[in-house]
């Protein structure tokens, strides 16, 4: 049987959809429609509805409230289904008996750790790209939320069944490179911001001074398996430049290891470059009749695939423009085996993203018109005492992701950036995500794991016995409102997960889990768990421990812990 809850009502209507074409109700030809079965906004109204009977009466040629009772007479006998009301135009509302709240929750501890997965994805192949900040500089707050949302989204694809490869794009290459080399090699030199002969773009955090004295010190960094070793010569140039970005390289990993967030490719821009992958693409785009010169330039024209107007891809001094190496890089990702390409960007890269498209669709190599699939984010505002926190001194014009890891904790800084939509405007605060108070959700969430966590010690201390197949075998209570409404919860956990992975959206996790953690809490402020009764303590404990292993389950697919005390 369909593990959903939902799926098991699904069939019932099929079932009661084919019984009614057998008996002539309904014309035998007609396809069964794509109707929904959804809960009700209201939990008064029921457990689940289907508009069903709404969208078979026109072919039936009937009234539909006629047809919805004719629905109910045709539903198969089962034990899932207590009650079927017919309400408004023809809604049915279906509500599920404790055996079947019974087998949901048995579900959980069945599946365990893999309960809410599914395979939707069947193994297919999706990259996803993320963070790819240029290793010019420490990472910001924005480069985070660009992590946490990525990752978090390989994480929700990955339980959903897809092969996920997570992927960062240096873009090792270009004037900011460039800038960099010349930074450092200010400060080898002994120039300072501010300085006379201080380059006019610059970068002037401190930390290009920490850059220059480990080159001229000799230090080794390692890298992708290279190791790139300074030496003691402010005049070479290139070897500054190579130096530089390698160690800019390793310390933006080391953030990122602080913060969960790893990558099984790197790739570099440059390579575009050697392995000729940007000349290959151009000529490709030239020998498709894609392209056109004019004033010198050679032109792409997007307009033929919904741009809004033609885009120049070399200009007439011979360079590209920077969408073109783009192009290449996403062909790269389909000639890679992947079925699905994911970047997450900041929202103001959102310019290029119509011609990198139609770039793609004018390789006529086969790639699917919205590939690759791209996630913004918004900006981030982080506050404390209820004022913005703008600067480090050592990245020199913003707050970067170590400080405020190492002010409000990985978790905490996980929680809050992925928390919402990726495309809304988020105020991270602080002084909240410091606090270890019920107004700070994550810490309510991993309270709540905590809490279940001590009851199971308590248990042991007080020498008291928990049997879960005894508490399994009990039928709930569903007259109990919080204990409905925990039942409820806990089997919404697959939807959840499937929702997040086909909508590309891990904030729906989070909410998820703070109303799961707030249902449960309800419960607990209304039973007590280590009772006498053996048959009340198994019940309730097993009900805990089904909540302890979502919240588990939940916090994983964030890249947040779990922890057993607080």
């Amino acid at each position: 049987m369909n593990p959903q809850l939902r799926g098991q009502i699904r069939q019932h209507v099929e079932t009661a959809i084919a019984a009614l074409r057998d008996a002539g109700t309904l014309p035998a030809d007609l396809a069964t429609p794509d109707f929904v079965v959804e809960r009700p906004k209201d939990r008064a109204h029921g457990d689940f509805s289907t508009n069903a009977a709404m969208l078979l009466a026109r072919p039936a040629k009937s009234n539909p409230r006629a047809l919805a009772q004719a629905l109910v007479d045709a539903l198969p006998a089962n034990d899932t289904i207590a009650a079927v009301e017919i309400a408004g135009p023809g809604f049915l509302n279906f509500r599920l008996t404790p055996a079947a709240w019974q087998r949901q929750l048995a579900t959980v501890f069945a599946h365990g750790h893999c309960y809410g997965a599914n395979d939707s994805g069947g193994g297919r192949t999706a990259g996803i790209e993320y963070v790819s900040a240029n290793p010019t500089g420490p990472l910001h707050v924005g480069h985070g939320r660009a992590g946490v949302i990525g990752d978090c989204i390989a994480r929700v694809l990955g339980a959903n069944g897809w092969k996920v490869r997570r992927e960062y794009y240096y873009n090792d290459a270009g004037v900011q490179i460039e800038n960099l080399a010349r930074s450092t090699q200010a400060r080898a030199k002994g120039l300072k911001p501010g300085d006379a002969d201080w380059p006019a773009d610059a970068y002037n955090g401190d930390y290009i001074a920490d850059v220059a004295q480990a080159y001229l010190r000799g230090d080794s960094v390692e890298v992708d398996g290279h190791t790139v070793t300074g030496k003691d010569d402010a005049d070479d140039l290139d070897a500054i430049r190579q130096f530089a970005v390698a160690w800019l390289r390793r310390e933006q990993n080391d953030d990122l290891a602080a913060f969960g967030v790893s990558f099984d490719v790197y790739f570099l821009e440059s390579s575009l470059y050697t392995d000729g992958k940007v000349e290959e693409t151009v000529r490709t785009l030239v020998e498709r009749g894609h392209t056109y010169e004019d004033g010198g330039a050679l032109w792409l024209k997007t307009t033929d695939f919904g741009d809004d107007k033609d885009r120049v891809m070399r200009k007439s001094d011979g360079t590209y423009t920077y969408f073109v190496p783009d192009v290449a890089y996403h062909l790269s990702k389909w000639q890679r085996g992947y079925e699905r390409a994911i970047t997450e960007l900041g929202a103001d890269h959102h310019g290029s993203l119509a011609r990198v498209k139609a770039g793609l669709q004018a390789l006529d190599a086969g790639i699917p018109a919205n590939y690759p699939e791209y996630v913004l984010h918004q900006m981030v505002t982080v506050m404390r005492g209820g004022e913005e926190v703008k600067l480090s001194k050592r990245a020199g014009s913003y707050l970067t992701l170590r400080d405020l890891i190492d002010e409000a904790g990985s978790d905490a800084v996980r929680w809050f950036l992925v928390a919402r939509r990726p495309d809304s405007q988020l105020t991270f605060d602080i002084d909240l995500a410091r606090s270890q108070s019920l107004d700070n959700p994550v810490y309510y969430v991993q309270l709540s794991h905590a809490r279940i966590c001590g009851l199971m010690r308590q248990l042991a201390e007080r020498g008291l016995a928990f049997e879960l197949e005894a508490g399994l075998a009990q039928a709930p209570d569903l007259s109990d409102a919080s204990l409905r409404d925990l039942l409820i919860d806990l089997s919404r956990w697959p939807e959840v997960v499937a929702a997040a992975g086909e909508q590309l959206e891990p904030h729906l996790v989070a909410a998820y889990l703070l109303e799961l953690a707030q249902g449960f809490q309800t419960y607990y402020n209304d039973h007590q768990f280590l009772v006498d009764d053996a048959d009340a303590r198994n019940a309730r404990l097993a009900l805990a421990l089904a909540v302890r292993q979502v919240l588990a389950n939940g916090l994983a697919l964030l890249g947040v812990s779990a922890p057993e005390r607080m």
